[in-house]
């Protein structure tokens, strides 16, 4: 019994001692509790708050801008600029000579552009000027992608990671444009290599859709990582798919390139316009850069105040027809070329070889008489220009065309009414063959678009959809601005006199004549004025231009060609302009035709050619060729994806690098296997075409964002 006894005492005293014990810590936990949330409590918010940064701004993808069939002109790409910090707490400097060797042939290896040597005196340069208030010295290899920044980050020294190497990036966006200058103005830019939002064009006016919303993330540092945590996700810019045609583009900017070349002129502009929708499919913008360089400075066809020149007789002849006060038949007395109206000289452009004489209204128009056209406004509304001048406006000239591209011009056209301390007597036959007023090319062309379009103007459009997330979130329709510009029988009238500028043997516009299209338009020759010293005479101070459309009979397209002050050559809209609107008539005609009408060819039995092997998966392709007998060879290929060329009757296979969080290069590739190496990294995948890959929108290389939409294009 005392032995139990003495048992329960042990028992007692040791639970006794294991509640004593547990108790302190619990006073200790309480009491520790107590002085980090009241004593200590400033101290440690404080450092939770140097290591927890909240609200970090997390930018959105701009969106990308596209082709009328979807080929990128425009979009973002993500590139990263090295540092070294000297002054990290792990450098040392004898880890840093005992790698600088190896890490400046890796670096040679790489970016060949400069030898081994440089790039170790470079960085040893850096080590020498270190100081605690610069920790960034650059690296001089430029501006690295992604897939450039993995390998580097692996190369001797620096694949110890940031602390003991000092290598650090920093990203950023640069706005590309995969078709270098073609519609590059019409495109835009945006401000700096940053996306700090548009600047001009296209990318200015559709800013706000373009650049998305940011979102916001948290970063921890915690054992000496940064940890990121995403807390609103930011959501990505939409796509603009504009109006503008690659191939039409090609073709509308050669062709006047070629002919400011041969002329030696200051600037030209060209714009191919579809008819029915006003769509908007070339546009060249070519200004002197330097001597013998042309490139895109300015938008001059929308936002090009100038006197439009004989192009505007059309229009001066469509309101007087209109309005009964002139038949294409009358008569018109044109003299020998000269005219002495007010006190003022208004001269033919064959007054030397002694003018037309007697000529009907519309060989005004077929010859480009200023002295026909001014005599027959003079004789209709001599004694009420304001008629005139309401007839203008009636075709369209006065509206504002509320156009797509920022910065556009409005036509000025003055009335005497409200313009009478402007208003001469020779102001009215000025006006009349397109003196004294200012119009941007784009509302001549929208102007004849619309006598192509059977009298119904709409307006020029650069934008056929937006898109968001891959989905349609808006598409545009046709507008338009006149449902008739003028009755059905002039507009016939009209139509036949501009048929016969070009197709008849003494048209103005004979150059422009083609076997292949039919063409009809109007030749300009205006002279520029000087201000106060007026007008001069002059290669120099010329611009010429052609407008119209084709074919003839039933339009498709409309045109107009400007070049202003050519230095070769004698000043003729029909020799000059007329050249280049024939070429881009012919070439976009054939072009045409071949989309529609495609040749079948047919194999040689006797001599087959070896198939194109498209880059993708290996097995799927070794085994295709061995089915057909076709010999191939393996040895350089290592990995499941492959890319393939032919020499010498053999299928070469080597590796393609598809690495995990890196968008592939899917260029070369199938339809289906270009579709699971994308959408096996993560990403959404929109297809357009048939054939083979020739253009993603996202760059290969580029960190791969889950979710993000890549376009792809086939051909």
């Amino acid at each position: 019994m005392a032995k139990d006894l003495n048992n329960n005492k042990k028992i007692q005293r040791n639970y006794f001692l294991i509640a004593l014990f547990f108790g302190a810590i619990v006073v200790t936990i309480v009491v520790r509790a107590v002085m980090v949330s009241f004593v200590e409590g400033n101290f440690w918010r404080e450092l939770g708050e140097k290591t927890i940064r909240t609200g970090i701004p997390i930018p959105a993808v701009r969106g990308n801008i596209y082709s009328d069939n979807h080929e990128l002109m425009a979009t973002s790409e993500y590139r990263y600029r090295l540092y070294l910090d000297f002054w990290a707490e792990g450098v040392k400097k004898d880890t840093l000579m005992k790698y600088i060797k190896p890490l400046s042939k890796e670096l040679n290896k790489m970016f060949p552009d400069k030898s081994a040597a440089t790039y170790e005196a470079h960085i040893m340069r850096g080590w020498r000027q270190r100081s605690p208030r610069n920790r960034e010295y650059l690296l001089n290899i430029g501006d690295v992608n992604y897939l450039q920044l993995k390998v580097i980050r692996q190369m001797p020294f620096f694949r110890q990671g940031q602390n003991k190497s000092g290598l650090y990036a920093r990203s950023f966006v640069r706005r590309v444009k995969p078709y270098g200058t073609l519609a590059s103005r019409t495109i835009g830019d945006i401000y700096g290599e940053f996306d700090k939002g548009g600047k001009n064009g296209l990318e200015l006016a559709f800013d706000s859709l373009l650049r998305g919303h940011p979102g916001t993330g948290t970063r921890q540092r915690i054992q000496g990582r940064n940890i990121h945590v995403t807390d609103k996700k930011p959501v990505h810019g939409c796509d603009i798919i504009s109006t503008i045609n690659i191939n039409m583009q090609d073709i509308t900017e050669k062709a006047l390139l070629e002919k400011l070349r041969e002329l030696d002129a200051e600037s030209g502009t060209a714009v191919l316009m579809e008819v029915k929708t006003g769509e908007i499919k070339a546009i060249a913008n070519l200004g002197r850069i330097r001597e013998g360089v042309w490139g895109e400075t300015k938008n001059y066809a929308v936002a090009d105040l100038n006197e439009p020149g004989s192009t505007f007789k059309v229009a001066s002849m469509m309101v007087a027809l209109d309005d009964g006060l002139v038949q294409p038949d009358d008569p018109v007395d044109v003299g020998n070329g000269v005219f002495d109206y007010a006190g003022s000289i208004l001269r033919d452009h064959n007054a030397n070889r002694g003018g037309y004489g007697m000529i009907t209204a519309a060989k005004s128009i077929w010859f480009s008489s200023n002295i026909g056209v001014a005599k027959i406004i003079l004789k209709s509304y001599g004694n009420n220009p304001g008629r005139y001048v309401d007839g203008l406006y009636r075709l369209g000239f006065n509206q504002d065309f509320q156009l797509d591209i920022p910065g556009y011009g409005i036509a000025r056209i003055r009335h005497p009414k409200t313009s009478p301390d402007t208003w001469y007597k020779t102001t009215l036959p000025w006006m009349s063959f397109g003196y004294e007023t200012q119009i941007p090319p784009i509302y001549t062309l929208t102007f004849f678009n619309a006598i192509a379009n059977n009298g119904t103007m709409v307006k020029p459009v650069f934008v056929r959809e937006i898109r968001e997330d891959g989905h349609v979130k808006e598409k545009k329709t046709e507008v338009i601005l006149k449902k008739h510009i003028c009755s059905t029988q002039t507009l016939r009238h009209i139509r036949e006199m501009l048929d016969s500028v070009v197709n008849h043997p003494q048209g103005t516009g004979k150059p422009a004549r083609s076997e292949l299209v039919r063409i009809s338009g109007k030749t300009g020759t205006a002279q520029i004025s000087q201000g106060a010293a007026g007008y001069k005479s002059g290669g120099l101070s010329h611009h010429v231009s052609f407008c119209g459309y084709f074919p003839s009979g039933d339009p498709l397209y409309s045109c107009i060609v400007v070049i202003r002050k050519p230095r070769n050559g004698s000043a003729s809209g029909g020799y000059m302009s007329g050249r280049v609107f024939k070429r881009i008539a012919e070439d976009v005609f054939v072009q045409n035709i071949a989309a529609n009408h495609r040749l079948t060819a047919y194999n040689d039995t006797i001599m087959p050619k070896m198939p194109l092997v498209k880059s993708g998966l290996s097995e799927h392709s070794k085994y295709a060729m061995k089915k057909l007998d076709v010999k191939y060879d393996d040895d350089n290929l290592k990995g499941k994806w492959m890319s393939a060329r032919t020499e010498n009757d053999c299928v070469l296979l080597n590796d393609r690098n598809v690495s995990d969080n890196i968008v592939p290069n899917i260029t070369g590739m199938g339809a289906k296997d270009a579709v699971y190496a994308l959408e096996s990294a993560g990403l959404h995948v929109s297809l357009t075409g048939v054939g083979t890959v020739v253009s993603q929108s996202v760059a290969a290389g580029s960190k791969v964002e889950k979710g993000r939409i890549v376009a792809v294009r086939l051909k």
